[in-house]
């Protein structure tokens, strides 16, 4: 839920703070007071494409804040903890643009991409703006609403794994077709290869291995030379350094218990001369363990030089043989067995060809049955909202001869009548704007099955309605609300009166500088806002008609 949106410095706005409540919120205010900017700059905070143009004017930057309060169950929240940006249940999201055209974008205090702020923006909040419905015309939109609302988790997930387990033989194949036969020449020369890598590598640890020790002989006389020159200090007859701090911690012991400090040293010192005796201790072992002859040298010389000689010729890494030999002996056993591999991948590919066929066709009939459902949910939702006699189909096509996709084999199209007797078409082609907003607003409420985020924002999406439908859509907006949150820019008192809390944006005009303020309305200022937007003029006859509609809304509610 969206509880604060901090707004400075963007478009006509200086300085603005609003705190937003759940449930069912309307902004209203004059036409072009700036309640758009509101949706305009959240959007930005979501990941939207800045523009410098956008900050006001004489400014440098402009910042954006927004803070949301998640439920323990919110993907969002989910999505935060994921990426190790939780911060118990909230979430901050915050935006810098500057004049330069840069921008800065922050997750609870750390600066993270605006491809990450999409991200988790997706699953935060949903905007509908005036031209939201040319969004349903997107072949993915379809699909998402349909199998977010189906039962059917399963069946998608089982196309998915057939899915990837036919793409995935389908590369092999590709790649073994793309393979040009060997020659018997070819093949020996591959083997000769593989056969001089085994008797000469060894695993990429060993050889780190073999390399620290080369260069500890290689330089074995210094190294021996301080290993005894440490051993000597620590071992000395008359000055041996553990004897000596044993000795003065030995002779604090007795007045350790007399004071702290004193308690201290003892303890340090003890502590030291118990360091120094281990100290000499690994001293000694690795000087009995170090074999520093010319003739260990050599052979670690001549070894080394044999892996580095075949890794050029490899163009390797010596440490990277042993995959480089993987490679030689797979390619070996493509070319000696390439037909029979080829034969069986073909088998393998067509019964996966089979599956995946299977569970698109099962997946289909799962679709189909969903789509009548959702397409009555909308057709009588289309009742309610003053189009009379429309219908809405959610067409299912299975196409069983196309390339297998990760949607499986349906053909979807969103197809609509909006007036009594005409046959239902492609809802981008037969609906007005005003209808495809009105039709957008029911497939939002008949397809929100829990799937949708918690905030849901609508800008002006009542746009030429009036009358009972606007009653309807100011009902459908607080039902959408009832699920979470929705906020909804207006200029209709039908669909105001029906808000849970109502915010007023006014802008003001003094000393040639342009403000826009907002305001949370008690009930008194509801009653005079609500008589504004009726008629425009604040009369008793208004202000009476006004309190009339938010009671009959107050008992509907």
């Amino acid at each position: 839920m969206l509880s604060l949106l901090q707004i400075r410095n963007f478009a006509i706005i200086d300085d603005l703070e609003i705190e937003l409540n759940g449930g069912f919120t309307v902004i209203t205010g004059e036409t072009g007071a700036g309640k758009s900017i509101l949706v305009d700059a959240l959007g930005l905070l979501l990941g939207s494409r800045a523009d410098s143009t956008a900050i006001r004017a004489g400014c440098d930057k402009a910042e954006l804040s927004a803070e949301f309060q998640l439920r323990s169950d919110s993907p969002a929240l989910q999505w935060l903890r994921d990426a190790d940006l939780d911060q118990q249940n909230a979430c901050l999201l915050r935006r810098v643009m500057s004049s330069n055209g840069r921008s800065r974008a922050w997750i609870n205090g750390t600066a993270v991409t605006v491809a990450q702020v999409q991200e988790l923006g997706d699953l935060l909040v949903e905007i509908h703006g005036q031209n939201e419905h040319i969004r349903l015309t997107r072949n993915s939109e379809a699909f998402a609403l349909l199998d977010s609302r189906g039962e059917y988790a399963e069946l998608l997930a089982s196309l998915s794994r057939a899915f990837a387990d036919w793409q995935a033989t389908a590369q092999l194949l590709q790649q073994l077709t793309s393979e040009s036969p060997l020659s018997s020449a070819e093949l020996d020369l591959l083997r000769y290869q593989a056969q001089e890598l085994e008797s000469s590598i060894i695993p990429a640890e060993a050889y780190l291995q073999l390399e620290r020790e080369h260069e500890l002989l290689s330089r074995g006389s210094d190294v021996l030379a301080r290993l005894q020159s440490s051993l000597d200090v620590l071992q000395a007859d008359d000055r041996a350094t553990g004897p000596l701090l044993q000795s003065l911690a030995n002779q604090l012991q007795r007045d350790a218990g007399q004071d702290r400090d004193i308690a201290n040293a003892h303890k340090a010192l003890n502590e030291a001369a118990i360091n120094c005796e281990e100290a000499r201790q690994s001293l000694e072992a690795a000087l009995s363990r170090i074999d520093l002859s010319v003739e260990r040298l050599a052979r670690l010389e001549e070894q080394m030089s044999r892996l580095h000689a075949l890794a050029r010729k490899h163009r390797s890494e010596p440490q990277n043989l042993a995959a480089v030999l993987q490679k030689l002996q797979e390619r070996i056993d493509r070319a000696s067995n390439l037909d029979q591999q080829r034969k069986l991948l073909q088998d393998q590919h067509k019964e996966q060809l089979s599956a995946y066929r299977l569970a698109a066709r099962t997946l289909h009939k799962a679709r189909l049955k969903t789509a009548k459902v959702l397409s009555g949910a909308v057709t009588d939702l289309m009742q309610v909202l003053g189009m009379e006699g429309g219908v809405f189909e959610l067409q299912v096509e299975l196409q069983a001869d196309r390339e297998p996709g990760r949607r499986g084999d349906d053909k979807l199209e969103m197809r609509v009548s909006a007036n009594p007797g005409m046959p239902p078409g492609p809802l981008r082609k037969l609906a007005s704007g005003g209808e495809l907003s009105r039709i957008s607003l029911a497939i939002k409420v008949a397809g929100s099955a829990g799937q949708a985020a918690a905030t849901q924002v609508f800008d002006e999406v009542d746009a030429g309605i009036g009358g009972d439908t606007a009653n309807a859509v100011g009902r459908l907006l607080q039902a959408i609300a009832g699920q979470g949150q929705a906020l909804c820019v207006t200029h209709l008192a039908q669909v105001a009166v029906c808000a849970d809390q109502q915010i007023r944006v006014v802008k003001n005009a003094a000393d040639q500088l342009t403000r826009v303020e907002t305001a949370v309305l008690d009930a008194a200022e509801r009653v005079d806002e609500i008589a504004r937007m009726l008629g425009g003029k604040l009369t008793e006859q208004s202000r009476a008609h006004a309190s009339e509609l938010l009671s009959s809304a107050l008992t509907r509610h």
